[in-house]
């Protein structure tokens, strides 16, 4: 992610509000993926609207390692029930999230736009990453960007990523709604809300910074089939890892 002008910013939030995923790159000019020529060690070189992805200093996904222990601020979390919304936006599926559920940090609300998936995950622990990974993405009203995500590992199957499965669109570009089916974000979460907190970027073209990541420390868990269901679709759709440059990790207590 990149720094660009506030204006673009939120016009690129406008889009994504929409469908059009940070994780998908519709919204953007130039094609990108995960592989060859357009992956990412090409990204900042395929337009200039992507220069952080190969200049900024705060860049994502990274490996979470040497965190400080800190009072962090729980993170509270008013999720809604909403019809499910789901689509393939070519790099990610994504949950389009309706309504006024949101996450308050630090007196802060930010509002849930959407979350998508990674698979294996991006951001890592000690130079391991665990088999997916949700990004639940939030804005507040003054255009901040904060990102909740959520580890998963092979165990047990999961019932709710069953559910959004059952409906998980194979062809690109197309927003299936299914007003019969409600949803809730909550049951993304671990029990455990422990979490790492840094400064990043959006881990996808443009690259833009300034984006306030919290990461759960607890894993949940997926089942062999579900993560392999995942990967018939995308293979990878992992950025790699970023460096630190001099960014303290914390971890709540």
């Amino acid at each position: 992610m990149r720094f660009i002008t506030y204006a673009a910013l939120i016009a690129g939030l406008i889009l994504f509000s929409f469908g059009v995923s940070f994780a998908g790159g519709h919204g953007h000019s130039a094609h990108w993926g995960y592989e060859g020529e357009i992956g990412p060690a090409h990204w900042g070189d395929l337009s200039p609207e992507y220069s952080a992805c190969k200049e900024g200093k705060m860049q994502s996904p990274v490996d979470i390692t040497g965190a400080v222990k800190a009072d962090l601020d729980d993170i509270e979390f008013n999720y809604n029930d909403v019809p499910l919304m789901i689509i393939n936006n070519g790099h990610a599926i994504q949950v389009n999230y309706a309504g006024d559920s949101s996450i308050e940090v630090n007196g802060k609300e930010y509002k849930l736009l959407q979350f998508h998936f990674h698979g294996p995950s991006e951001n890592t622990v000690n130079g391991k990453p665990y088999d997916m990974e949700a990004h639940l993405v939030h804005k507040s009203s003054d255009g901040e960007l904060a990102v909740v995500a959520v580890f998963m590992k092979k165990g047990k199957k999961n019932d709710f990523i069953q559910t959004l499965w059952k409906y998980m669109p194979e062809e690109e570009g197309k927003e299936r709604s299914v007003r019969s089916v409600k949803i809730n974000a909550s049951q993304l979460l671990p029990a455990d809300k422990t979490y790492y907190s840094f400064t990043g970027s959006l881990t996808t073209p443009p690259c833009s910074e300034g984006v306030k990541w919290m990461v759960m420390k607890t894993p949940i868990e997926v089942s062999a089939k579900q993560i392999a269901k995942f990967s018939s679709i995308f293979e990878m759709n992992a950025r790699p890892v970023q460096p630190l440059n001099g960014r303290i990790i914390k971890v709540s207590n």
